[in-house]
């Protein structure tokens, strides 16, 4: 019996297979179920042109067994089978698929796809054994052929005894290294939990045979051991199921089977695409954030199946960052796989599904915000952080899909309202929409830069998180209406009294100089304020970097002290201006005195550090003293 080589080609492949294409040992199993898979359809295509075929799905299966003693598992098929010849062009030139060649003379899509296209998926099996035995009996044939082959050296081909249509591949596992343990690869979970993973949707049964306990007979203490057949995939996956025939809880089922998450989704997504690209999906929206999800830590991504044979546990090409928190499963013929089918090449297709499901999930969040707020509301506690985040992200490039879903803590409604809520009722004379930044609403409606804005009968939207005001600012506008933070230089609100207090800041711009002289550096300017009623003083800013945004870039570990420019404005209607009128004409230590104490108050109110705690307490006493 000579030893046949491989091409050298094929063997160098071989061996750059077994070391280097796939990431995962455990993928030899999947590769070695989706060509039995792929045997057994190519019955299917035969019986639709031959008379004399007849298929019964029922006679189809995948038989998986491992003999832990003699090291050996066994893949069993009941599919076409192989000649000498194929085995010979199968499996002695690497990359020779013959499920691609089958599939191009066979193009009938009528359900089924052949899974097997590039040939190499075969030789995985190497990566767990040291050899590899191939019994194979065509359909139509008499004879029976055995192919045998310990990795790069060659292969053998001789006749052999086989009984029935099919193939019996048998791995003899490697023994334990260091660094590997091939001992997993002959234990039934073990076994049975990558079959769960990567072939629980092929739509033949994947059989093993399961040992399990139960009380011996006639005893109820002691236990007897026996062994099952048992099917251990679900073969008809729930996405290839019509959606009328689903409820809620089987998705959620479905949910929880899947491990994406220990919650319930709030809404689910049931997508069957047969348009340019075809594919089926089904995506959820959680209820809870998961522990890591605002860490590096965090993994976005579907899992991608391609004819029910999982792909990818993470793609992250299908989802956006800013719908990271979308978990679920998207399953296509058409994709464009590598030589591994481990990773995708990224083609045209892909990029159809991902516009496609990114209209889906923004299409679903808009109708959860229309009809179903309550639930919307418990979505955005949870991600409406991360939409902020996308609306500021890649300079804005994704504003437009993502303002509408926004929504922000109101001073009239106490409660969150989106932007389209707040410019639907806006007054026809305000011009700008109006928001105030601080670390609480409590804190907020303590500002005193609120005032004049809510005197005006205009709402106000609070933010309290660090990313609202960035996303704001990289927003600029909603509906033609420009966004205006209550503590801007100007907030385009004209009156009257706003020219009076000109007048004031005219007539006593020698205090103002001499008080800004005082704080030098500090502020950039000090003026009458055109906003204040009740409060003696506060901050304003001007420029595009406000008071609330340097506090925090402030906390960042690369803060390279980046600063607002800051305007003290008093209010020239309150008792304490009269003080300072009465400082600066008598007493210049005096009016420096209050000028601190004004500037260290409103830096408080803003919630800001105070430069010289020590001193601040000194020139309190001497007000006391």
């Amino acid at each position: 019996m000579a030893k046949r080589q491989f091409k050298a080609e094929s063997k160098r492949l071989l061996e750059m297979m077994i070391n280097s294409i796939y990431t995962q040992k455990e993928i030899f199993l999947r590769e070695l179920i989706s060509n039995a898979s792929d045997a057994m359809d190519k019955i299917y295509y035969k019986a639709l042109t031959d008379d004399e075929l007849v298929f019964n799905k029922g006679e189809y299966f995948v038989k998986v067994a491992a003999d832990k003693e003699k090291r050996l598992l066994t893949i069993t098929d009941t599919g076409i089978g192989m000649t000498k010849e194929d085995l010979e062009k199968n499996l002695g030139v690497i990359a020779k698929s013959g499920s691609l060649a089958f599939k191009t003379e066979n193009e009938s899509k009528d359900g089924h796809d052949i899974i097997g296209q590039f040939g190499v998926g075969f030789y995985s099996a190497f990566m767990v054994s040291d050899e590899v035995t191939v019994i194979s009996k065509a359909l139509g044939s008499e004879e029976a052929f055995k192919w045998k082959s310990k990795g790069a050296d060659g292969y053998t081909i001789v006749a052999a005894e086989k009984d029935t249509v099919g193939t019996v591949i048998t791995l003899k596992i490697k023994e334990n290294t260091e660094d590997e343990q091939y001992d997993e690869y002959l234990e039934e979970h073990r076994l049975k939990a990558i079959i769960k993973k990567y072939s629980d949707f092929i739509r033949y049964p994947i059989k093993m045979d399961i040992k399990e306990q139960r009380p011996k007979e006639g005893s109820e203490d002691e236990l007897e051991e026996f062994i099952e057949e048992q099917t251990v995939n679900s073969m008809v996956p729930i996405w290839r199921k019509n959606k009328n025939e689903l409820t809620t809880e089987d998705y959620e089922n479905f949910y929880a089977e899947k491990h994406y998450g220990y919650d319930k989704p709030l809404k689910h997504i049931h997508i069957s695409a047969d348009g340019t690209v075809v594919y089926k999906a089904i995506l959820f929206i959680p209820e809870n954030t998961p522990f890591d999800y605002y860490t590096k830590e965090y993994e976005k991504g579907l899992e991608l199946y391609s004819s029910g044979v999982l792909i990818m546990d993470k793609c992250s090409d299908l989802l956006p960052d800013y719908f990271s928190f979308v978990k679920g499963m998207v399953d296509s013929e058409d994709l464009s796989l590598n030589i591994s089918r481990e990773m995708l090449q990224h083609d045209r297709q892909l990029k159809l599904i991902a516009k496609n499901i990114k209209n889906k999930i923004k299409s679903q969040l808009q109708s959860l915000l229309k009809d179903e707020r309550e639930k919307y509301e418990k979505f955005y506690e949870s991600f409406g952080r991360q939409l902020k985040h996308g609306v500021y992200s890649d300079y804005g490039a994704n504003k437009d899909v993502l303002q509408d879903l926004l929504m922000f803590y109101s001073s009239r409604e106490k409660k969150l309202v989106s932007l389209n809520e707040y410019v639907d009722r806006m007054p026809e004379d305000q011009k700008f929409i109006y928001y105030a930044a601080g670390e609480s609403i409590d804190r907020i409606e303590k500002l005193p830069q609120t005032e004049l804005v809510l005197d005006k009968g205009y709402e106000i939207l609070y933010f309290t998180e660090d990313i609202d005001e960035f996303a704001i600012k990289m927003l600029m506008n909603y509906k033609e209406k420009e966004f205006k933070s209550v503590s801007s230089g100007d907030l385009g609100i004209e009156s009257e009294e706003n020219e009076n207090k000109s007048e004031e800041e005219n007539e006593n711009k020698d205090l103002f100089e001499a008080m800004k002289s005082v704080l030098s550096d500090k502020v950039k300017d000090v003026k009458a304020s055109k906003r204040l009623k009740n409060h003696p003083v506060c901050l304003s800013s001007e420029g595009e970097l406000s008071i609330e945004m340097e506090k925090i870039l402030a906390q960042m570990p690369d803060n390279q002290g980046v600063k607002a420019e800051k305007v003290l404005e008093i209010n020239v209607n309150h008792e304490v201006f009269q003080s300072l009128k009465t400082a600066y004409s008598n007493d210049k230590d005096k009016l420096n005195l209050y000028t601190n104490l004004l500037y260290n108050q409103a830096l408080l109110i803003e919630g800001l550090s105070i430069n010289d705690p020590v001193e601040f307490t000194n020139d309190i006493c001497k007000i006391m003293v």
